[in-house]
């Protein structure tokens, strides 16, 4: 079923995109974006014992409040669903959906705006929602690990065991990933005492801390550039085409800037599918590859004169830009999957047959 579910919100991600300038309402968003959703997910939108709208839900001295899905199995609800227009965030509005939650019988609500779903539970406090979701489930970037636990939320995969025993490590490791990511961008000074004391045993003054802070940024900015340069050679088997400022570390103490870029997994998967294609018509020792900043690029006989593709991953919108109207003519195309790479099969070969 995953292959199934990922190419139906794949679709449904084009529908969004395509359409979003014209839904002007919370209610247009609903019935454009969202139903379409739960549809997907296996449930019966025209089934009002299976979906509910508008439920009427009485909180305290408020009646007739209104939740704006129930989704029930069984007779017992399973889902509620608040839906917010698809131009507002949707971690800014939880205190309605706090509110619905606490009196409903449902271990899990979902926040939503069309193409970013967050999902809730009581991990904390029964039937208390927690401030924090434990999933999040955004169309524009749908990945495996996230369409395994979607699965668990559909009508024929649903397993409220199996969803409560995940909810509370998908939230902790969410939570420490947070963290983690804050060390690597600007370590504290608590994560550099702990590593430093380790092997250095003179005092840390003032000035010794201010200089072991950057110490230890430039390490995990080197032991992840490191990481990333073996997985790239492993993954692509072309040692001379090695993206320089990835398979370049400096040590320590040298007083010379880091990257400012890493190259993603998703490069290194479109990479591959671009070098498979051009295999065709070129042996591998002449398809080289360099990551910048702004763009990972693909080109012929490593000359950046040559280029036969650009890849534009390090945005929501991801592109891939294709030169076969001339080294100065690029055109970015839009993708929702790495698959689409495919599509553009005659664009690669006829920029390669130009250059020859």
């Amino acid at each position: 079923m995953e292959a199934d579910l990922k190419l139906k919100l794949e679709q449904l991600h084009q529908r969004v995109d395509s359409l979003k300038d014209q839904i002007n309402t919370e209610e247009a968003t609903k019935n454009a974006f969202v139903m379409p959703f739960i549809q997907i997910m296996g449930y019966d939108i025209f089934n009002p014992t299976e979906v509910i709208p508008e439920f009427i839900c009485d909180i305290g001295t408020k009646k007739g409040e209104k939740i704006d899905y129930v989704i029930k199995r069984d007779g017992e609800p399973i889902l509620i669903i608040e839906c917010k227009h698809w131009k507002e965030k949707v971690d800014a509005h939880n205190s309605q959906l706090h509110r619905y939650y606490h009196v409903s019988k449902s271990r899990f609500g979902v926040l939503t705006n069309g193409h970013q779903y967050n999902f809730y539970a009581d991990l904390e406090k029964p039937n208390i929602m927690d401030e924090k979701p434990f999933f999040t489930l955004d169309l524009s970037n749908l990945k495996d690990s996230s369409l395994k636990i979607l699965e668990k939320f559909s009508k024929t995969g649903y397993n409220l065991e199996e969803i409560l025993d995940s909810a509370e490590a998908l939230k902790y490791i969410k939570a420490i990933r947070n963290e983690f990511e804050k060390e690597l961008q600007e370590p504290s000074d608590e994560i550099v005492k702990l590593l430093v004391n380790r092997f250095f045993d003179k005092p840390l003054t003032a000035s010794r801390m201010v200089a072991f802070r950057e110490y230890t940024k430039k390490a995990f900015s080197n032991s992840i550039n490191e990481s990333i340069s073996f997985r790239l050679k492993n993954a692509l088997n072309i040692n001379e085409s090695i993206p320089k400022s990835v398979e370049q570390t400096q040590p320590i103490d040298e007083n010379v800037e880091t990257p400012k870029f890493i190259t993603t997994e998703e490069e290194i998967e479109g990479s591959q599918i671009i070098k498979a294609i051009l295999r065709e018509v070129l042996p591998a020792s002449r398809i080289a590859f360099r990551d910048t900043q702004s763009y990972f690029g693909i080109l012929l006989d490593d000359n950046n004169r040559k280029p036969i593709c650009r890849l534009h991953f390090n945005s929501s919108n991801k592109y891939v830009e294709v030169f076969n109207n001339g080294k100065d003519n690029g055109e970015k195309k839009l993708i929702t999957s790495l698959d689409d790479i495919y599509n553009f099969k005659t664009e690669l070969l006829a920029t390669v047959n130009n250059y020859e």
